[in-house]
């Protein structure tokens, strides 16, 4: 990476951790309560260690190769990788152990993959998961209907090898920012109901992007 493009990544990063910082004070929140995950799909690795430098270290990953790729070029450095685009069921055997957080599970056919690609992995650990919710009811988006939601969070409390942390949505990408609050105010109350039925804390709701993640801290 060029030194100019070092500069342009710190300034980024600075301006987005700065307007974070105040939009989690507005709302009377703790900042470091706050995890930001950088979209480094279609960036290259070097990028990525670029921005590991300047202290970002969670990065959020669409496409299972591209991800793979990176993960093994950078194995290295101290990284926390999740995975945030569309899952198909037949790819679980991928990413099952290989991301610390999967933002997308939204069926029960994917979680039980996951959980039997945990079991014959090598590994010991459990593997942390969100529950993606369809919050716009958007034929074309992946994620589980609200009024599936119950039913799927029961199914996968039953797999001993996720652990269930809380919820995912995207709002319609059409919409202005302050538009999206509703949307984001609607997963955080179906998170609290979760809560409530099945006697669990759900710590995470992974919700906000570029344009309204503002919106996103407020809720």
């Amino acid at each position: 990476m060029t030194e100019d493009y070092s500069r342009c990544l710190q300034a980024r990063l600075e301006d987005v951790r700065g307007r974070l910082s105040q939009a989690a004070k507005a709302a009377g929140r703790n900042p470091e309560d706050i995890t930001l995950v950088a979209v480094s799909k279609t960036h290259p690795a070097e990028a990525v260690a670029a921005a590991q430098t300047l202290g970002q270290v969670e990065f959020g990953e669409n496409y299972v190769q591209e991800a793979l790729a990176k993960q093994d070029a950078l194995a290295g450095l101290p990284l926390r990788w999740h995975f945030i685009g569309h899952l198909q069921s037949n790819k679980a055997k991928f990413v099952a152990s290989r991301f610390s957080l999967i933002h997308t599970v939204d069926s029960v056919k994917l979680a039980q993959n996951l959980h039997k690609c945990m079991e014959r992995a090598a590994v010991e650990s459990r593997q942390d998961m969100l529950i993606q919710v369809n919050i716009g009811e958007e034929e074309q988006k992946g994620g589980v209907a609200e009024g599936e939601l119950s039913r799927l969070a029961e199914e996968v409390l039953k797999l001993e090898r996720l652990r269930l942390l809380g919820l995912m949505c995207i709002p319609p990408l059409s919409l202005s920012a302050a538009e999206t609050r509703p949307y984001f105010a609607r997963l955080r109350k179906l998170r609290d109901g979760l809560e409530g039925e099945m006697g669990i804390k759900l710590p995470h709701l992974s919700m906000g992007m570029s344009h309204d993640f503002v919106e996103a801290v407020a809720e």
